[in-house]
């Protein structure tokens, strides 16, 4: 059994993490409220805005628009824009996306030529780390997401789709479904395709268009696209802070228990150190009066 100092020292730094980690549970459950508020306001926005550009696109027939953000090529170059955070902790966050990224290389895309557009430190670190090829990493996105700059990244990856650099864009980000629940998601950016048609048969195409619907639709498929990734980033940081609040919560809960173990362990040995000056001071006793 461990002796009365190591005991106190354990108990101390175990006490000292809880603090630490209860504290980062509180920050990461404030950031969460505001970062859900924001992920929760825009949908509705970018469902609609969807949900108009597929009436477009059913609308228009194929090849008739001209639009090279739609047209289906060859496919030999892939872009995988790998969303995750700058900080750790956050339990199977990052390790999920890097495992999906991972998926995608040797899967569905082995036969292809894989680029990454890494978003966030860690992502980049172990992709890069890992020998894949990193295309761009932008850190700063995660830090102060704000849509001018997500409107630049997009400008960039629908110029190399244009430019024929890759035949194929998707996004990999965690999901937010609630604090305890975070899903990956794999979604195909570039090209744009229309919905299934068994979807086609239920969208009400009988607009009025001005001035034409070719005009409309090449003037809304960068907007719409700007607006997929800006989500994207805004799910990936809810559910960061999620995900943080709940590994936190567990950590807090697991030093407590360690913390009252070694509370134990150590009231125990100052018992048995208690009982063992005891019998000393008797057996020195008798000794005297024998």
């Amino acid at each position: 059994m461990a002796n009365l100092k190591e005991l106190r020292n354990r108990i101390n730094s175990v006490s000292s993490t809880m603090q630490i980690t209860s504290a980062m549970k509180m920050v990461s459950a404030a950031k969460l409220s505001k970062a859900q508020d924001a992920i929760t306001k825009m949908r509705p926005y970018a469902d609609k805005l969807t949900q108009l550009l597929q009436y477009l696109s059913v609308s228009v027939e194929t090849g008739d628009s001209g639009n090279k953000l739609t047209e289906e090529r060859e496919l030999k170059n892939v872009l995988i824009v790998a969303i995750t955070s700058n900080k750790g902790l956050a339990g199977a966050f990052n390790a999920n996306i890097i495992k999906k990224v991972r998926e995608l290389a040797v899967g569905e895309y082995k036969e292809q030529n894989i680029a990454l557009l890494t978003i966030g430190k860690k992502g980049n670190e172990v992709l890069n780390y890992k020998k894949y090829i990193i295309d761009h990493n932008d850190d700063s996105l995660v830090a102060d997401l704000k849509y001018a700059d997500v409107a630049k990244l997009t400008d960039k990856i629908i110029a190399d789709f244009v430019a024929e650099t890759y035949d194929k864009v998707v996004i990999i980000y965690n999901h937010f479904k609630n604090a305890g629940t975070q899903i990956v998601q794999v979604e195909q950016m570039l090209p744009l395709v229309p919905p299934a048609k068994e979807e086609q048969k239920e969208i009400n195409t009988d607009y009025i268009f001005e001035p034409v619907k070719e005009d409309i639709l090449a003037e809304l498929m960068p907007k719409a696209l700007k607006m997929q990734l800006y989500k994207a980033l805004r799910d990936s940081i809810a559910s960061e802070h999620g995900a943080r609040m709940t590994a936190m919560h567990k950590a807090t809960d697991n030093a407590t228990e360690l913390r009252n173990d070694l509370k134990l362990s150590y009231n125990k040995a100052r018992q048995a150190a208690i009982t063992n000056e005891i019998l000393e001071i008797v057996a020195g006793a008798e000794a005297l009066n024998s």
